[in-house]
């Protein structure tokens, strides 16, 4: 009986071998080919998505004030003409100044509130995640010109203060997401252990939850920071006579001479960007992971 029942399992055990066998070759030719026509449209997707992208840099070198092709030359000269243009570098600054300040602001906004949100019960939490959203969706134009009628009618000059304000309204959504986002993902108790050590809620904080958001953390600044500085309707009602770089841009398309030096600064905001990308990928991969303890 013990043979018969173990020449049983063993025919078993090999139909069942041969069952998977049949059911990864049914399943992989399939697969095969969804990767190849995968990779045939991530290839094509990336190709409609950066080319304009990479075509920039090459036509920042052209020997003339025209894009197009084919090209007349090389030249350095439109980097060098930046120097003598005040008006786009100081458009730039004003940009970086804006960025900066928007995005550690609306950063230190959205800890906070993400950690409201997620360690704290509160009646009406989704009431009041809702109308702090509220900016998201409402469209740039209607938000801009709202906020232009309350500086005028609260008599407060149009500045990069102003921009800063705006922006922030529409920073700090993006930036409670991705915290809120990263605050569910590690056990609370982690903090209660450090409290139970006796350890203070800033000392907690500091030493506990930041290192473990720090991730979340450095993808809010770089977000709100690329938002921010982007950002054209809402500088266009608020920016008064400090104009952003998008706004000088736009205001300097009208003059085809001027072009080549906004592809020339065009270009150096494109590699800068990448390899702010490539640092905050390597931050991101050095952050805090929590692995199981296995007990």
């Amino acid at each position: 009986m013990s043979d018969r029942r173990a020449s049983t399992n063993a025919t078993g055990g090999y139909a069942a071998g041969e069952r998977d066998d049949a059911v990864v070759r049914r399943v992989r030719c399939p697969r095969g080919l969804g990767l190849n026509g995968f990779g045939i449209y991530a290839v094509a997707y990336l190709v409609f998505l950066y080319l304009p992208v990479a075509v920039l840099p090459v036509f920042s070198f052209n020997d003339s004030q025209y894009v197009t092709f084919p090209l007349k030359g090389f030249t350095f000269k439109w980097y060098e003409a930046l120097a003598d243009s005040h008006g786009l570098l100081n458009g730039f600054w004003n940009s970086v100044k804006v960025a900066v300040s928007v995005s550690i602001l609306s950063t230190i906004l959205g800890v906070f509130a993400a950690k409201a949100v997620t360690r704290y019960r509160m009646r009406g939490r989704g009431g009041l995640l809702g109308f702090i959203m509220v900016p998201l969706v409402i469209p740039e134009i209607i938000l801009g010109i709202s906020l232009l009628m309350t500086f005028s009618l609260g008599g407060v000059k149009l500045s990069l203060v102003t921009v800063g304000i705006g922006h922030l309204l529409l920073c700090v959504p993006f930036s409670m997401l991705v915290l809120i986002s990263r605050m569910e993902g590690f056990d609370p108790s982690m903090e209660e252990a450090a409290r139970d050590l006796g350890e203070n809620a800033w000392g907690t904080f500091r030493r506990v939850t930041l290192p473990i958001i720090f991730p979340g953390v450095v993808a809010s600044l770089l977000l709100t920071f690329t938002i921010s500085f982007d950002e054209f309707v809402l500088a266009f009602f608020l920016c008064g006579t400090d104009a952003t770089l998008p706004v000088h841009i736009w205001s300097q398309l009208r003059f085809p001479e001027r072009l080549p030096s906004v592809l020339s600064l065009g270009a150096i905001i494109v590699v800068a960007s990448t390899i702010v990308v490539f640092a905050a990928e390597l931050i991101r991969r050095g952050g805090v992971q929590l692995k199981p303890s296995g007990l």
